[in-house]
């Protein structure tokens, strides 16, 4: 079998569900992972919301080929092929309309999307189309958590007018407490795969590729392992969900 998983940002399909990708190639099956808001940041000024990233992360302004070489090296450890798509993330894009900065501070990054991003979900439906092939299986964020790329990536997949198989975006789905009979019915198929501990392990140390991020989530790499442990004895990212209803 053939999946393309669509990552809105180099870390998140490694983090949602990286035992199961590990556990699909170990039995042969052939992963892509395609990070959507994978591009440079346009010229001009950084906002200072992006300017305290870069800052927290240590990556300074080469903060997107440190990230692009993270998720190369990840993509290796679950033995996944990826790809890197031009758009850059909100951190970094600005409204068409006004020049602001489209995330002037975290809650930002949660709020429902905004109309000026409207061309970008279609240009990214045409590339979408372009590059994807008819046979694959196709897998796309939830959107838990609401955050605007993940919106972005989700509404690009459902315009494609194809099936589609959904994962709950971790550690958000962690994060809201939100359990699978509250989000997900009526669900019409529930995909499942066992992960064993070597899966696991794959899992944790992928997610421990992207040294920048820990930070986000996590105080170290070691609550991080904790963390993917304790979601995986859960029964967490073992599961991808088939045509849910529509987004809200």
């Amino acid at each position: 079998m053939h999946w393309i998983f669509l990552s809105p940002h180099h870390d998140d399909a490694v983090m949602s569900c990286g035992g199961l990708i590990a556990e699909r190639v170990n039995g042969g099956d052939s992963i892509e992972i395609w990070t959507i808001c994978a591009g440079d940041p346009p010229d001009g000024p950084l906002s200072p919301f992006a300017s305290q990233l870069h800052e927290r992360w240590d990556t300074g302004l080469e903060a997107m080929d440190i990230r692009r070489r993270e998720d190369i090296s990840a993509c290796k450890i679950l033995g996944a092929a990826y790809r890197h798509f031009p758009i850059p993330d909100c951190i970094y894009r600005r409204d068409p309309f006004t020049g602001d900065p489209l995330i002037k501070e975290n809650d930002d990054l949660f709020q429902p999307l905004p109309e000026s991003q409207a061309n970008l979900v279609k240009e990214l439906r045409k590339d979408l189309l372009r590059r994807l092939p008819s046979d694959c299986h196709l897998v796309a964020p939830m959107t838990l958590g609401n955050h605007i790329d993940h919106q972005l990536v989700r509404l690009a997949a459902e315009s494609l007018d194809r099936d589609l198989w959904f994962y709950a975006d971790y550690p958000y789905a962690v994060q809201e407490k939100i359990g699978d009979a509250a989000v997900l019915s009526p669900v019409s198929q529930i995909f499942s795969q066992s992960i064993s501990p070597a899966g696991l392990r794959a899992w944790q140390d992928a997610v421990a590729a992207y040294k920048s991020q820990i930070s986000t989530f996590w105080g170290s790499l070691s609550e991080m392992k904790t963390a993917i442990r304790d979601y995986w004895r859960v029964g967490g990212g073992c599961k991808l969900w088939h045509n849910l209803p529509e987004n809200p």
